[in-house]
């Protein structure tokens, strides 16, 4: 029987890697052991010489020092007490609470569930944005793929979406990488302020860590979330971002002399995400009916969707939500572009209700945007174009949203039923907001039964579309009048 050479000797080290003679037998991926609470992940496998990472501080290592294979893939430690908590991406708390007990460990790096334990995604994760779950519905099980330049709402999106689970049964994972401390502390704060912390778990791999460990984060995360899944729980994980994770492969692979390809990008950098975002599936309910849906988010240069990064996470996804910059600096937020923004399976699990009322939503706002073009240039317009772009003015308007607002969804039905039904048309533009929270506010004190209608997201028939027309005609009326009577006041010009 060959035995197995477990021990090897440090011949070359620096910049967080450690080449290693004598490990014969090492596996890809294989946990080495250098002793005093160090360790070390095997990547490259050559005929005299392993290149391992190290993860965590090496400063203690020198030549010459003795490590050991251990046999064992790396593995995190997980178990329902991480759910409140900041770990790092080898499942160690990073805050002040008390050590968790870790019940099950599960693999870093796994095979994604194959077809047959899988089933189609029919249930919609709302996200609490109207423009989302309007247009670009997600469902559980998913991978949506958050898309735009710095400083355009991407994170501002996966939080609120975070944030809109507190009633739900989805577990959450936040997994920051390579972000600065004090925004990730800045998020743990917003997710404690609206109470969603005790069943989100954040694994943050910031700035300041090794591109070891920014590079492990993700895989980290998708694990925690596997583990639910398989309890039969629905979980949500959100790469922030993948970016940043690729940037942090680069440097590993640059380390361990790696050949390079496009961008300096090793060959292997399409693997790395894709390994990783197919993990995110809806479980079949002979395997417990778990899912777990993905929401990357990957940061544009000067609005290149075709860069490699991007194409490659594109490709991957099931869809993506195009943020553009020129919109938001329009004050249109969240920033969507609709004609770049899809989502490839969400609609076959967006509610019956959602899916007929914001069926015309996205033609009637593209159709806006380009005649709204049109007519910069253009001195003579006919009643229809202009009824358009009225029309989807309005729309623009009704779809921005504050940050940390998530909508329940039967308001957003409620919503997108006045934008798209006309109801809004004559009621003048920097009014539209006051006209929609008056509106939301009168309907959920007076109309509770009609409320449970739509709480029940049943068909849109037409009994229950003409008592909303009602509702909003009797509110139009007295909405229509106090303004009147206002502006009579004020000596200015009525409503027409």
């Amino acid at each position: 029987m060959k035995i197995r050479k477990r021990e090897g000797v440090i011949i070359s080290l620096a910049d967080g890697v450690a080449w290693l003679t004598g490990l014969k037998d090492a596996m890809f991926g294989e946990l080495i052991d250098f002793g005093e609470n160090i360790s070390g992940l095997a990547l490259n496998l050559e005929e005299e010489r392993v290149g391992v990472i190290i993860l965590g501080g090496y400063e203690k290592l020198k030549l010459g020092d003795k490590a050991n294979s251990t046999g064992r893939l790396l593995e995190i430690g997980v178990s329902e007490e991480m759910l409140g908590r900041v770990i790092n991406a080898l499942g160690n708390p990073l805050d002040e609470g008390k050590i968790f007990s870790k019940t099950k460990y599960m693999p870093i790096e796994k095979i994604a569930p194959g077809i047959i334990e899988r089933k189609s995604v029919d249930t919609p994760l709302q996200t609490g944005i109207k423009a989302i779950d309007a247009m670009i519905p997600i469902g559980r099980g998913q991978r949506e793929l958050i898309i735009g330049d710095r400083q355009v709402g991407k994170t501002a999106i996966a939080v609120d979406t975070i944030i809109n689970q507190k009633e739900s049964d989805v577990i959450c994972v936040y997994v920051s990488i390579g972000q600065k401390r004090a925004k990730v502390a800045e998020i743990i704060k917003k997710f404690e302020e609206h109470g969603v912390l005790k069943k989100t778990v954040v694994v943050a791999a910031t700035s300041s860590e090794s591109a070891a460990l920014r590079f492990l984060a993700p895989y980290a995360g998708c694990a925690i979330g596997e583990y639910f899944m398989q309890e039969g729980k629905h979980a949500l994980v959100v790469y922030d971002d993948l970016t940043k994770h690729a940037w942090a492969y680069r440097e590993i692979s640059l380390l361990l002399r790696r050949p390079t390809g496009r961008e300096a990008y090793p060959g292997d950098v399409f693997y790395l995400h894709s390994r990783l975002l197919e993990r995110a599936c809806q479980l079949s309910d002979e395997n417990g009916g778990g899912s777990l849906t993905a929401l990357p988010i990957i940061e544009t240069q000067a609005q290149d969707v075709s860069a490699y990064i991007p194409t490659n996470v594109i490709s991957i996804t099931d869809g993506q939500i195009y943020l553009e910059p020129d919109l938001f600096f329009a004050g249109i937020r969240p920033a969507l572009n609709v004609g770049l923004s899809v989502s490839r399976i969400g609609g076959a699990a967006q509610i019956k209700l959602m899916k007929k009322i914001a069926g015309r939503m996205r033609l009637d706002l593209s159709q806006y945007y380009e005649l709204a073009t049109f007519a910069q240039f253009a001195t003579d317009l006919d009643s229809a174009t202009k009824e358009k772009i009225e029309r989807g003015k309005r729309i623009v308007e009704v779809l921005k949203q504050r940050q940390f607002s998530p909508m329940k969804v039967e308001d957003e039905i409620v919503v997108i039923f006045l934008a798209v039904s006309g109801s809004l048309d004559d009621i003048p533009i920097p009014l539209v907001t006051e006209f929609e929270n008056g509106f939301l506010s009168y309907f959920n004190s007076n109309y509770t039964s009609l409320q449970k209608d739509l709480a029940e997201k049943g068909d849109f028939n037409e009994k229950l579309e003409t008592k909303l027309t009602g509702v909003i005609s009797k509110f139009k009326k007295e909405f229509i009048r106090t303004h009147q009577l206002e502006r009579e006041e004020d000596g200015g010009s009525q409503i027409n």
